[in-house]
C-alpha cells in the first residue's frame, strides 16, 4: 500500500496509545511545523516506521515509491525522510539541487548496506575484470546500497532495483548483457534468480570476507550474488511457517523477498511491503493472515484491518529492524524546527560527481516498465 496523506495528520487512539508525555508533546511541536512550512514540506515515510511517526508522512510506501514521489515533488523547499541513510540519499540524487533533503536521525542506517562497502565491490569488480569483459556484465545493485555504490552502478552501464522491481530489473539487465552482477542482498537476488529461471549451475556467490580465487564458477554463471542479508528477514524459518500452517488452518502467508528461498517457496505470497499491504487489504473478512517482515508494518496492518486475524510468521521473535525505529517524534519534531537552517545538522548531502552516475542508475530504474 503507498499512501498520498495529508500534512493536518492526527494520530488514530491506536498510534497514541502508550506514548508519554513528552512523546505527545513531540507530535504538537511536529503539526505545528507542518501548519508553518506548508507545502514548502515533504515528509517521506517507509512502511516500517514507527506508528506515531508514520501519520504525519505526506506519502507513505516502500523504497520504490518513495524514490518516485522525491523525484517528482515540484513545490516543496524542504524533504525530509522517515527512512534510513541510503533512502534519504536516494533523495537527495533524484532532487532538484536547490532542494534540501534531511533524515531526522542521522544513525539510522543499514546494516546489509554495510555488507557492501567501496573497497570490497571495486575488488570484486577488478576479479570479474580479469576474466570478462566487464561491458558483458551490468551491475544492478539494490536501492540499500551507499550513493557511491550507485554511482559505481550507473557509471559502469547498470541500474538500481528495489524488492518491488527486482525481476524487472533482472529483464532489464539480459536484454544489455550476458551477466548480472547483484549486490548486497544474496536472498533477494536468488529469490529473483529462481523467477527468471536461471539454473542453479549458472549462479554463483561472491563473498567478500572471503574473496575468491578460482575464476572457472564465475565464468560459467550468469548470476552473480553477493553473500549479505537483512537480519530482519533471515530470521524467518521454515519452521515458523510449519508451526502457523498447524496452529491456524486455512492461513494465509505473505513474506518479503529478502527472506531465505526455502521460505520464500512455501509461503503463499512474496513481495515487496506495497505487495505486502495490497495483500492484506484484499484478502476477505475473517483471513488469517502470518506475515513475514519487520514488526512495525505488521502490528499497523493488524490495527488497520481489524476484521482478520494478522500476525508476524516467527512468533515471538519480534522482527525488529533496530535502525528504522531510531527516528523517534522528538527526532522529528526538532529536525522540523530548525528547517532552512544553513547549517541543518540533519542534512544530506552528496557530491556532485557521485549524484551525476547514481542519478543514471536511479533514473534507469524509475524508467522500468
Amino acid at each position: 500500500m503507498t499512501t498520498a496523506m495529508q500534512n493536518d495528520a492526527i494520530l488514530t487512539p491506536a498510534c497514541a496509545s502508550g506514548l508519554s508525555e513528552p512523546d505527545l508533546a513531540a507530535l504538537s511541536r511536529i503539526r505545528a511545523q507542518i501548519e508553518r512550512w506548508g507545502k514548502r514540506l515533504v515528509i517521506l515515510t517507509h512502511h516500517y516506521q514507527r506508528r506515531e511517526i508514520v501519520p504525519f508522512g505526506n506519502f507513505v510506501g516502500d523504497s520504490y515509491y518513495l524514490s518516485k514521489m522525491a523525484a517528482q515533488q515540484e513545490a516543496a523547499e524542504h524533504i525530509v525522510f522517515c527512512g534510513v541513510h541510503f533512502m534519504a540519499e536516494a533523495a537527495r540524487i533524484l532532487c532538484r539541487p536547490e532542494q534540501r533533503v534531511y533524515l531526522p536521525n542521522l544513525r539510522a542506517g543499514c546494516p546489509m548496506a554495510d555488507m557492501a562497502d567501496d573497497p570490497q565491490v571495486e575488488d570484486a569488480w577488478d576479479f570479474l575484470a580479469g576474466f570478462c569483459d566487464t561491458k558483458t556484465i551490468i551491475p544492478i545493485s539494490y536501492m540499500n546500497s551507499s550513493a557511491s555504490l550507485k554511482a559505481l552502478t550507473g557509471a559502469n552501464g547498470g541500474l538500481i532495483c528495489t524488492s518491488s522491481n527486482a525481476e524487472k530489473a533482472y529483464r532489464w539487465a539480459f536484454e544489455r548483457g550476458q551477466k548480472v552482477f547483484f549486490f548486497p542482498d544474496e536472498h533477494l537476488g536468488t529469490n529473483t534468480a529462481n523467477r527468471m529461471g536461471v539454473p542453479r549451475d549458472r549462479r554463483a556467490i561472491y563473498d567478500p570476507l572471503h574473496p575468491p580465487t578460482d575464476p572457472e564458477p564465475f565464468q560459467r554463471a550468469e548470476v552473480i550474488l553477493w553473500k549479505g542479508f537483512c537480519h530482519v528477514h533471515t530470521n524467518f524459518t521454515v519452521a515458523h511457517i510449519e508451526a502457523a500452517r498447524r496452529n491456524y488452518p486455512g492461513v494465509k502467508i505473505v513474506v518479503h523477498p529478502e527472506c531465505i528461498e526455502d521460505v520464500v517457496d512455501r509461503a503463499d505470497a512474496v513481495g515487496s511491503t506495497a505487495f505486502i499491504s495490497q495483500y492484506v487489504a484484499g484478502q476477505p473478512p475473517g483471513s488469517i493472515i502470518a506475515i513475514g517482515t519487520e514488526i512495525n508494518l505488521t502490528s499497523r496492518l493488524a490495527d488497520e484491518h481489524p476484521d482478520k486475524t494478522i500476525f508476524e510468521l516467527s512468533g515471538q521473535n519480534c522482527p525488529l529492524c533496530v535502525n528504522m525505529f531510531r527516528t523517534t517524534s522528538e527526532d522529528l519534531a526538532t529536525c522540523l524546527e530548525h528547517l532552512g537552517e544553513r547549517s541543518h545538522d540533519k542534512e544530506i548531502f552528496v557530491s556532485a560527481t557521485v549524484a551525476r552516475d547514481a542519478k543514471l542508475a536511479l533514473d534507469r530504474m524509475l524508467e522500468l516498465r
